[in-house]
């Protein structure tokens, strides 16, 4: 993290209301991405986004460290999606989150399957790996777990996500 960033940061922090929102502009397209990789709408992920600004405004005085502060606003987005797909399993009869997915897109429908099978934790460290490009340090942070067990957790649910397509007949895909 660059300096002005992390400046902007504990501005951010300190309750400095136009660098809040600096930082929200700065960090939007991460935070959209995470949004739609959970979401798979556009117009949801811009809704996720706006609430997620306003939870965020609300408590970032409770933020300790500057340096963690996207990480911070990236799990309370991963939060907000995983409560929102919650409700919409409960409330929808078909409880499919491929609806919104072109069926001619199999590779893509198959890996929206497979972790689909995993826990919402593995999910979780998935998307912050992967989706996010996250450090296993910051995953580790903002997760309040050592980082070897970051490491170890996002092993096995390799291992599994690898089983899984060697079970549908190709191990190619991850």
């Amino acid at each position: 993290m660059e300096i002005k960033e992390k400046e902007l940061h504990a501005k951010a922090i300190a309750g400095d209301d136009e660098a809040f929102l600096a930082v929200m502009q700065l960090h939007k397209e991460s935070l959209l991405r995470t949004a739609l990789a959970f979401l798979q709408n556009e117009d949801d992920a811009i809704e996720a986004l706006q609430e997620v600004t306003y939870r965020a405004y609300k408590k970032v005085r409770t933020v300790k460290e500057p340096n963690y502060l996207k990480t911070w606003l990236i799990r309370i987005m991963m939060n907000y999606c995983q409560d929102q797909l919650k409700l919409r399993k409960r409330f929808s009869a078909n409880n499919s989150a491929l609806e919104t997915v072109p069926s001619e897109d199999i590779s893509y429908i198959e890996i929206r399957e497979a972790l689909a099978t995993l826990s919402d934790d593995e999910q979780r460290l998935i998307y912050l790996k992967y989706f996010q490009e996250s450090k296993v340090k910051d995953i580790a942070q903002s997760e309040n777990i050592p980082e070897s067990t970051v490491k170890s957790r996002l092993y096995k649910t390799m291992r599994t996500l690898r089983s899984y397509f060697e079970d549908k007949g190709g191990s190619d895909h991850v």
